[in-house]
């Protein structure tokens, strides 16, 4: 569900920047958690329309720093525990999507087979829920440097991963 969380959260930026709801934000967050994540602005609308059309390209950049930045600022800001709204409330969605069979396109994470060229690893991206959980993965074209910033996510993801196996 961190796709979705980090999504939703890069949205709410966009959308106080912007002066919108944020229900008329599309935004999408690939990769990892954390440092790990690597928002799309170029997929990023308002109503359909490029976050471009509305914003300087510093002030989309400043959103997605803080995008990469939001769970550390959210439980610094909690100061005890830890954020447990937003991850809830991505929890309900996504369930919601496969039990009314909605098919809702959401950023999940999900194993790989080839997708985005990687394989054997869990990694958020865009998917089709539906009552039978993921239905399709979506592939999305990326430019050069978010290729490279979520090869750079996979990588970090897969040391984790082994760091892990290692402990047990």
């Amino acid at each position: 569900m961190s796709g979705l969380l980090d999504s939703t959260r890069f949205a709410s930026f966009v959308a106080k920047e912007v002066g919108c709801s944020v229900k008329d934000v599309d935004a999408i967050v690939l990769g990892g958690h954390g440092d790990n994540m690597v928002p799309l602005p170029q997929y990023t609308t308002v109503s359909g329309i490029p976050i471009s059309e509305f914003l300087p390209q510093e002030t989309i950049d400043r959103l997605v720093a803080r995008t990469i930045d939001a769970g550390a600022e959210i439980v610094s800001l909690l100061k005890e525990g830890s954020a447990f709204y937003a991850p809830s409330a991505a929890i309900v969605s996504m369930v919601d999507a496969i039990i009314n069979d909605s098919g809702r396109v959401v950023p999940a994470s999900v194993y790989l087979e080839g997708e985005y060229g990687f394989s054997d690893v869990c990694l958020g991206v865009p998917v089709k829920l539906g009552k039978n959980g993921v239905e399709k993965v979506i592939e999305l074209k990326l430019t050069d440097e978010e290729q490279q910033m979520l090869d750079a996510s996979v990588g970090r993801v897969k040391a984790l991963v082994a760091k892990v196996r290692e402990m047990i």
